[in-house]
């Protein structure tokens, strides 16, 4: 199964022979930093002071941060090298050049399920901000304690859940095309500083233990947390394809740059959220701010119509890798595929798609459940898959090849050699 595969197969491409992801204008070192923030900041925010928690506090929390970081910053160079020498733009497409086609099936395989269990983690946060924002609603209406509210079907958080998912998340995810395909991160943003604050009628927190004694077992428990925090790796080769500078120097100052304000962001929201509730930190942390708290009212509006805007584009990515395959196998048994066919495929995985994940949501007790499944399979997307792309490259073009050959493309134009590699990873003096 470890056959090299004949080593032309792998040498680094120019730029000119690579496809391209567009015409447009190509991106320079800002525009890729803050794709890639925009990639990895996301729902992650909501976990991270539960996490903190759950390590033993913020001393054994940033700890294993920082080791994992390595290992993050290592899987986007990785990446950067494999999208370099196979001359594909997207994950999937690079794992199979690489690593060839069974390895390449179940790195879509993994896609998929991903995508999959990352839309159950949206509609389960949808449905613990419905449950304050009913709260709050009903509070606000008839001067009532929460307590006192009867129970009616239309009132049930899991009600108004289906019926967002009928009337806004099925209509903007039926389409072939998504047009408003925008990350709306603002929402996220205000939703951290949200977090950031210490609510001034919360007086109990300086009474509430902020530092235990942890073990191994705790700390590392948090890794699944991290991995779907900073996970950015399915996207990163699209944002190296993209680039106007795809020297490998760069790519390295790119991902060390974006992972380090990643970690800034992820810290200060676990710190401040861990100190402000100890041990009562809800696995969600908007969930641990009272009902009556108009700025996290704000802050989960926000976060709401965030959520709901791109579930329809993580739909579209998993829904075209399973169509694909449908389309794939329609043509291989009947020759041809009518527009009939196709439409009809994307009405059903679509409605199939939003349904079942639907169904899972409502059964799922908080977000800390589906976020250990997503982490598991994260770390197949930023460990697995980046070391077999690396062991496969490895073994395509053995090292002493590189010792003496020139195989190494900088913008398409000039080559160098193996010998080299230390030099051209160096950070770049511009910087």
């Amino acid at each position: 199964a470890l056959m090299p595969r004949p080593s032309s197969r792998l040498l680094p491409l120019p730029a000119s022979a690579k496809p391209s992801l567009d015409a447009g204008p190509r991106l320079g070192s800002l525009g890729a930093i803050f794709i890639m923030l925009k990639s990895a900041l996301g729902a992650g925010l909501l976990n991270f002071p539960w996490a903190f928690e759950r390590a033993g506090g913020v001393r054994s929390a940033v700890t294993v941060e920082l080791i994992s970081l390595v290992f993050l910053i290592s899987g986007l160079i990785i990446l950067g090298y494999s999208s370099s020498i196979s001359g594909q733009c997207t994950y999937q497409a690079v794992v199979k050049e690489v690593c060839g086609p069974a390895i390449g099936q179940l790195c879509e395989i993994c896609f998929v399920f991903n995508l999959f269990m990352i839309s159950v983690a949206f509609l389960v946060i949808v449905d613990d901000q419905l449950e304050k924002l009913c709260d709050s609603l009903y509070e606000l209406v008839t001067d009532l304690p929460k307590s006192e509210m009867p129970y009616h079907f239309y009132t049930d958080q899991r009600f108004a859940l289906l019926l967002l998912c009928v009337v806004f998340i099925l209509p903007l995810s039926i389409s072939k095309e998504i047009s408003i395909q925008k990350y709306i991160r603002s929402a996220l943003l205000f939703s951290c500083f949200g977090i950031l604050r210490t609510p001034e009628n919360d007086c109990r927190v300086s009474s509430r233990p902020v530092c235990r004694v942890s073990s191994w077992v705790s700390m590392f428990s948090v890794i699944p947390t991290i991995c779907f925090g900073f996970q950015c790796h399915e996207a990163s080769i699209a944002i190296y394809s993209s680039m106007e500078n795809q020297r490998l120097s760069h790519w390295v100052f790119i991902s060390v740059v974006s992972m380090f304000f990643c970690l800034i962001i992820y810290s200060l929201t676990g710190v401040y959220g861990y100190l402000t509730f100890g041990k009562d930190v809800k696995a969600d942390i908007l969930m641990s701010y009272p009902s009556d708290d108009m700025l996290m009212l704000i802050a989960r509006l926000l976060f709401g119509i965030s959520i709901i805007t791109i579930y329809p584009i993580i739909l579209l990515l998993g829904r075209s890798v399973i169509q694909e395959s449908l389309l794939s196998w329609r043509r291989r048994c009947f020759g041809v595929v009518t527009a009939e066919y196709e439409t009809r495929s994307r009405y059903l995985l679509t409605v199939l798609w939003i349904a079942i994940t639907l169904l899972i949501a409502v059964f799922v007790p908080d977000i800390s459940k589906v976020i250990s499944v997503i982490g598991g399979i994260s770390a197949f997307f930023i460990f697995i898959f980046p070391g077999l792309c690396l062991i496969f490259a490895m073994q395509s073009e053995p090292i002493f090849s590189h010792l003496t050959r020139s195989q190494i493309f900088r913008n398409g134009t000039s080559a160098m050699t193996w010998r080299d590699l230390y030099q051209m990873i160096k950070p770049s003096p511009r910087f």
